[in-house]
């Protein structure tokens, strides 16, 4: 969940350890990090590299401060479609492989969903299996108009991995998450929207520039505000009333020390736009 469990050092450094990844792509824009499944071909399946890669990222990400928010998306055609099957199906796919990858992909859905910053998923195409729960992990999801969901594990005689067992029961209901895991309904951007599982969904046509924007915005907000929110939220279902309520006093009282309270609060005062910097 999301809380202090990484420590940012002070100075931060870029991403140019980007060009050694080569089933992702991470890149900044400005305060915005951007993270792309990076295998188009086999449409973002995720093999034990890109699992090891994901990890790794993700913590790149986290211990860099002028990183403010990340998005994630997929290159090509699809966000991505799943575990690979070909790897699945090859002699390299042992009991000691297969462990190692899911401990990698966990270990990035874990530090995902802690890291105090907002994390958007920008889903560019079909999302199915692992791809649909490496979608529902973040914190919020937009999708192209061409965008489907599906959880597909049953279809390949596999229960669910990627923390979709986590997410879709809190977000739909058990009912409802049981339903698109044992019948693998697909479900297109539009229903996943009145579901809940979306936050927006833009034309296909101007998806890219739409879903940047959209992550941009929240990457030049109070992040350090959206980062105790984050810890608050995931964390209540854990939590009698009067601990939330302690937990929620203590975070607004630390919020009103920073920088960015005092921006946020003077630009109120003198009706402009506030200038956040994370601090």
């Amino acid at each position: 969940m999301p809380g202090g469990d990484f420590p940012v050092p002070r100075g931060g450094f870029s991403l140019e350890r980007a060009v050694s990844y080569t089933c992702i792509r991470l890149e900044q824009e400005g305060p915005l990090a951007i993270l792309r499944f990076n295998r188009p071909k086999q449409y973002n399946a995720v093999d034990p590299r890109m699992s090891e890669e994901l990890l790794e990222a993700v913590v790149e990400v986290n211990m860099n401060p002028a990183a403010r928010a990340l998005m994630v998306t997929g290159e090509g055609a699809a966000f991505s479609s799943g575990g690979d099957i070909k790897f699945f199906t090859s002699e390299a796919a042992t009991t000691l492989a297969l462990e190692k990858m899911v401990a990698d992909l966990h270990g990035y859905i874990s530090r995902l969903i802690r890291m105090p910053k907002p994390v958007v998923a920008a889903v560019n195409g079909p999302a199915a299996g692992a791809g649909f729960s490496l979608a529902m992990s973040c914190d919020m999801v937009v999708a192209s108009a061409e965008a489907v969901f599906t959880m597909g594990y049953t279809k390949i005689g596999a229960s669910p991995d990627g923390g979709s067992t986590f997410c879709l029961g809190r977000m739909l209901g058990v009912r409802r998450a049981l339903e698109l895991t044992f019948t693998n309904r697909v479900l297109t951007a539009q229903e996943a929207l009145e579901w809940g599982l979306v936050n927006r969904v833009f034309p296909r046509e101007t998806f890219a520039e739409d879903a940047k924007a959209f992550a941009l915005e929240l990457a030049h907000g109070p992040t350090l505000a959206f980062g105790r929110a984050k810890h608050l939220h995931y964390h209540s279902s854990n939590q009698q009333l009067e601990t939330q309520l302690e937990l929620e006093a203590r975070g607004i009282v630390e919020s009103m020390r920073t920088e960015d309270f005092r921006e946020g609060t003077r630009a109120f005062v003198e009706k402009r736009k506030a200038a956040f910097q994370g601090a």
